[in-house]
């Protein structure tokens, strides 16, 4: 029983955080048809920058989600303004904005390691302590994760449930030339996408990095899991997104507990292979009906 709750406990705080980086990254490619690989720079930056406001004015964790978020939305912003907007509507356009935010990507990183050097540092915005449920020790810290996680994602449930915002995003994604024939602004509905997907980015990275360390390359790993989770889910399904990261967090869990920590990302690499092979689309995913 102890065996099962340790593998439970690990794979919902590994689960929340991989939750945080797919649903964004899912949201995204759901309303603007886009995968955007600097989505792992902006948890890394939203780390960083939560880590230098910390280091300056010792704020508590609480304001250090508040500032996670807000750099993460603001790198989203700047993103679309700067760069996706331009590309809207061009030919090849998910291969174009696949190069340019790699490039993205990179350039925050070199900019981070120039700032900050390859060091990696310890994030202050960490709770020390622990309970024990049994002879499990479960530590304070990732309560806080699986509870900011929880939060963070029902409150984007609500969100694009129940406001006329979320509404406009759902019509979107569903159809771009209808929902502006009914009156929403596309280019408002991408700009909020992309702000909303960075402030799950930011807090996903101060999260990983609460449970790790600071590294200008801490977000290739989280970003590569948060694209197998959607593809698992199928691309672009939120609620999908989101389920399949707390259960793919379970399987990696148990595999390595069982058979070795090096071993559960290849399962997840296996179980996207025979996905793809059983279910194109995704678990979640709808088969697209093309009309000649």
């Amino acid at each position: 029983m102890d065996v099962v709750i340790q593998i439970v406990i690990t794979g919902l705080t590994l689960g929340s955080m991989y939750a945080l980086a797919s649903v964004g990254l899912s949201l995204i490619y759901g309303t603007l048809g886009m995968f955007n690989m600097a989505h792992g720079l902006f948890m890394t930056l939203g780390a960083y920058v939560a880590y230098s406001v910390a280091v300056a004015f010792g704020i508590p964790l609480v304001l250090g989600i508040v500032v996670a978020m807000a750099a993460g939305a603001l790198i989203g912003i700047i993103t679309h303004l700067v760069m996706v907007r331009f590309m809207l509507g061009t030919a090849d356009f998910g291969t174009n904005v696949l190069v340019a935010t790699a490039g993205l990507g990179i350039l925050i990183e070199d900019l981070l390691l120039k700032v900050y050097g390859g060091y990696p540092y310890p994030q202050p915005l960490a709770v020390e302590g622990f309970t024990r449920i049994g002879r499990v020790t479960v530590t304070y810290q990732a309560v806080i994760i699986f509870a900011v996680a929880l939060i963070l994602i029902l409150g984007v449930a609500w969100l694009l449930l129940k406001t006329r915002f979320g509404r406009a995003i759902r019509a979107t994604a569903l159809n771009r030339e209808a929902a502006m024939l009914m009156g929403v602004k596309a280019d408002t509905v991408f700009l909020q996408v992309m702000a909303l997907a960075g402030m799950l980015a930011g807090v996903a990275g101060l999260m990983i990095s609460t449970q790790a360390t600071l590294s200008p390359q801490m977000g290739g790993d989280p970003l590569l899991k948060a694209f197998v989770i959607c593809v698992v889910a199928g691309l672009g399904n939120v609620w999908g997104a989101g389920l399949c990261a707390f259960g793919l967090a379970l399987l990696e869990a148990a595999i390595g507990f069982y058979i070795g920590v090096r071993f559960g990302f290849p399962a997840m690499l296996i179980l996207v292979i025979l996905v793809l092979i059983w279910r194109p689309q995704g678990l979640f995913g709808s088969e697209k009906v093309v009309r000649l």
